[in-house]
């Protein structure tokens, strides 16, 4: 059963970008013109889901795959293109309309809206959670990547804020935003603190730390990790 905290916090999340964000999130994540700062975040995202999927292997047939927290399902769409068969699901009914629209036909998905951590689908071969763990708090995000991982028999790859001075100020100057206007706050973490969280989980024994890359573009700043069984 998640913690009371996560279940808050998912549902803050589930507002944002179900009523908040729309119109945001769909911009930025399409080809429109954007101003610097936005400009800044669409470079940062492109650059991790192109890392993610150079983690995963690069012929996908046959393979099944989560996209954890899909959003308007970029990740799913070139996971598919590459053989595999994709279960997408979000939070959001809105971001899930929206990812079926832009879905290109004959494509291997389904997408779903719900909890990444209660999917359907029994067991996956990979698990990918793309800046969808970032808004929970250190344990919570842990015990998610915990859950993940009991879904999948091969790898699970996530990302995390990770603490830094700059990611700090923003953070700062985020609370200083009207509250209806606030997106739900990233919780940064200490590398060496969420490894060793990691590593101290009963429930990832076995589970081995292996590739990790930060990436910083602008006002993006996060760090892909990933765990092999």
């Amino acid at each position: 059963m998640p913690s009371v905290s996560y279940l808050d916090r998912r549902g803050e999340i589930a507002t944002y970008f179900d009523r908040t964000a729309v119109q945001a999130w769909s911009r930025l994540t399409s080809d429109a013109p954007l101003g610097r700062i936005r400009a800044t975040v669409r470079a940062g995202r492109e650059r991790m889901r192109t890392t993610l999927l150079d983690w995963l292997p690069q012929d996908l047939s046959g393979r099944t795959l989560l996209d954890a927290g899909c959003g308007t399902g970029a990740l799913a769409v070139l996971a598919a293109r590459r053989g595999a068969r994709v279960l997408a699901i979000d939070l959001s009914p809105t971001l899930i309309d929206l990812a079926r629209t832009r879905c290109p036909a004959g494509l291997d998905i389904s997408f779903c809206v719900g909890d990444m951590l209660d999917p359907p689908g029994g067991q996956f071969d990979h698990v990918v959670a793309m800046d969808s763990l970032i808004h929970y708090r250190s344990a919570d995000a842990v015990s998610a990547v915990a859950k993940l991982a009991g879904r999948s028999r091969s790898s699970v790859f996530f990302t995390f804020a990770p603490r830094t001075p700059v990611l700090g100020l923003m953070h700062a100057v985020g609370r200083l935003f009207p509250r209806g206007d606030r997106a739900p706050a990233i919780e940064p973490v200490a590398e060496g603190m969420l490894r060793r969280l990691l590593t101290e989980d009963p429930a990832l024994t076995g589970w081995q730390q292996r590739r990790t890359l930060r990436i910083v573009s602008g006002f993006y700043t996060s760090q892909a990790q990933e765990l092999a069984a």
